[in-house]
């Protein structure tokens, strides 16, 4: 390589691709023809000097994307390109990673999972040549220092990057590049920022006011007004702006925002759409209001409405140039605001259709989802989740999910944030991304699922809430590699949302212990250690825990049936204290980080039912059922144990009452592994972001 200290390459790839740029654009171009795109790869290949023979080729992309900004993509280029993103699993073909969140050495860590890397360092070894490592790193250097030069959050760049990609790229002798594409363009402005602490006057609000509650009938308004009391809201710290009425539901009306005689912290618009364009342009001007909870549907989301929406958006987006920064406004068609330590619930799902939960743990979570029917049927199905806050989004009209996330990743009392999106709007997917990063260093975990991933999926997605969905392969790897859990699928995030919040605590690693009496279930324990990504190893058992097992079964006559080793299948006659005392020996051996036990309810020694008609007493109420056990177990251990209670309805009180207790339970064997398996996977990737980080 040239001896890089009398001159900086970087710079002079940069300076080539300025000048271009001037040239072209002086010309009314906005690309760089054939002979500026040989002046620039002449460039780049005369910076990287030398290459390392592999005889692979490759492409690498920088691309300027709506929802994240520059991203750069490396892969297998050529015509074997596309076959491979066709048919390989994720991270085999090519990676992507935010220009903003990486550097080159981190992206050469990421490149090394794909299958050209793996070429190339298997040529290399084959013909005694050095590894590709130092050129791949040295090229993504170049590329991610073009990007930040000429990218839109550079205030200095006269261009902003549009798309770069080279193609047939190959390390031999001499670098070459088979094709190449570069595009530019202006720098344009973007909204002004959200003042997004604003959303704790939302969260934690000291006055609320209502627009839209009937007086005579239980239309949406009425409903939140009930849901408000029913919460426990203080009527006192509520007002109805309702002209020609002095009071409803024993609540107190002014006539409208200019009668108010204090400003509101939060105030909730349950009107028409087509009455909210005037309202909102009289909340700005009033300045009466913090924040605003925009209920109403269909802004933005028909081809009728999107042209005043936008303009809506555009005169809030105004107000924040204030010096108070103005009003921050939720929604619209927004379900509401459930928020657990402001004492209030906005939803206009009538409780009798969703009761909440009794808290009987303290759960330091919070789910923001784009669409409420989300929440509510997660809320619905897996009532434990219960979390501290649940904001609906809506159409994003004003605060953001980068906003929202970005304000949460700052909380001390919040360590894990599910997200649900639909998409993003411009440029907040890297403020999003920005934000995950943020709440992993601060030691938060953040578990994302994002829909419209078919097109079909796609097309709903724009009729639901007026968002665009995006490329939903650069979704994860952006956020993936950002430190976010992504979720494929609903159950999946239950799943993952539920297992973080869970096992927040525990310390985690890669060997498990696998238990069971039923041999089916320890078996599928070890055959759902592997994601496409990530595995787990079954750890091997020291002699003091296989000696320590072994006196176990023996004290329970079951030494005879029972080969110690892991995955163990302890035989359906072992009861709860035996499931629970190899447990703990698992636990204790060094070599197991996470024990995941089946509880084998169905067993006829386990006190699993609510009451036995054949074995009274023989029950949950039995002071050595596994629901009297196994909390105190769970809690003096730091490795993570996950409880399988593999039943019907019969078993839902046991799994109830242990997960009631803060026992990580999962209804099936290989769904609570692999939950396991993605949940480890990103932990290690947090903690080796935090270490690059210190």
């Amino acid at each position: 390589m040239n001896d890089r200290s009398t001159f900086n390459p970087g710079a002079t790839v940069n300076a080539v691709a300025g000048e271009l740029f001037k040239q072209a654009a002086s010309e009314g171009r906005d690309a760089l023809n054939a002979a500026e795109l040989e002046k620039f790869v002449a460039s780049f290949g005369a910076a990287l000097a030398e290459g390392t023979p592999g005889g692979v080729d490759l492409r690498i992309e920088l691309n300027n994307t709506r929802e994240f900004g520059i991203v750069i993509t490396a892969g297998q280029g050529g015509i074997d390109a596309q076959l491979d993103r066709d048919n390989f699993r994720k991270d085999r073909a090519s990676v992507s990673a935010s220009v903003e969140l990486t550097d080159a050495a981190g992206f050469l860590g990421l490149f090394r999972r794909t299958l050209a890397y793996r070429k190339m360092a298997a040529l290399a070894q084959r013909d005694g040549r050095r590894a590709p490592d130092q050129v791949l790193e040295f090229c993504f250097g170049l590329m991610l220092g073009l990007a930040r030069e000429y990218s839109a959050t550079n205030p200095q760049a006269p261009y902003v990057l549009r798309t770069l990609e080279l193609d047939s790229v190959q390390f031999n002798k001499k670098p070459t590049v088979g094709s190449a594409r570069f595009e530019f363009g202006a720098p344009v402005a973007g909204r002004l920022p959200r003042p997004v602490h604003k959303i704790d006057k939302l969260i934690h609000p000291q006055s609320i006011g209502i627009i839209g509650v009937s007086a005579t009938s239980m239309n949406f308004g009425r409903i939140i007004l009930k849901n408000l009391m029913g919460s426990g809201y203080p009527k006192e710290k509520l007002t109805i702006l309702r002209p020609g009425e002095t009071e409803i539901d024993g609540v107190r009306c002014v006539e409208g925002l200019k009668a108010l005689d204090h400003k509101l912290d939060l105030l909730i618009v349950a009107v028409a759409a087509d009455a909210v364009y005037g309202l909102v342009d009289e909340i700005i001007e009033t300045d009466a209001v913090e924040s605003v909870m925009l209920i109403p549907g269909s802004l933005g989301e028909t081809a009728k409405s999107r042209e005043p929406a936008a303009a809506l958006a555009a005169r809030i987006n105004a107000a924040h140039g204030r010096p108070d920064g103005g009003p921050v406004f939720l929604g619209a068609n927004c379900l509401g605001v459930v928020s657990h330590p402001g004492g209030y619930d906005s939803w206009f799902i009538p409780l009798e259709r969703l009761p909440k939960p009794q808290k009987k743990l303290e759960r330091n979570s919070v789910m923001l989802s784009q669409s409420g029917a989300f929440m509510i049927t997660r809320l619905s199905q897996n009532p434990w989740l219960d979390p501290r806050y649940m904001l609906a989004l809506g159409n994003q009209t004003d605060l953001t999910h980068g906003d929202m996330l970005g304000f949460f990743a700052e909380r001390p009392d919040i360590e894990t944030i599910g997200v649900y999106i639909e998409g993003f709007k411009d440029g907040d997917g890297l403020d999003f991304a920005k934000a995950v990063r943020r709440a992993v260093e601060n030691g938060k975990q953040v578990v994302v699922y994002k829909s419209g991933r078919t097109e079909a999926g796609a097309g709903g997605v724009m009729g639901h809430t007026a968002s665009i969905a995006g490329d939903p392969v650069l979704f994860e790897s952006v956020l993936r590699q950002a430190g976010a859990i992504v979720a494929e699928d609903f159950n999946t995030f239950d799943d993952l949302f539920y297992i973080a919040g869970a096992l927040h605590h525990k310390k985690v690693g890669k060997r498990i212990g696998a238990i069971s009496g039923a041999g089916f279930e320890a078996v599928g324990m070890a055959d759902s250690i592997v994601s496409e990504t990530f595995a787990l190893e079954m750890g091997t058992l020291e002699d003091a825990a296989v000696k320590r097992v072994e006196e176990i079964l023996a004290a329970k006559r079951l030494d005879a049936l029972v080969e110690v080793r892991n995955p163990i299948d302890i035989n359906p006659g072992a009861d709860d204290e035996a499931h629970l005392l190899i447990t703990q020996a698992f636990l204790d051996d060094p070599n197991i980080d996470a024990v995941v036990v089946g509880l084998d309810p169905t067993a006829p020694s386990i006190r699993a039912l609510e009451s036995s008609t054949l074995r009274p007493g023989f029950d949950l109420s039995d002071p050595k059922s596994t629901v009297h056990l196994m909390p105190p177990l769970v809690e003096r251990n730091d490795k993570p144990v996950i409880g399988i209670v593999d039943g019907g309805v019969l078993y839902d009180a046991m799994a109830a009452r242990l997960m009631d207790q803060g026992v990580c339970v999962f209804r099936n064997c290989g769904r609570g592994t692999r939950a396991l398996v993605r949940y480890v996977e990103a932990r290690l990737n947090a903690d080796a972001i935090k270490n690059r980080n210190q």
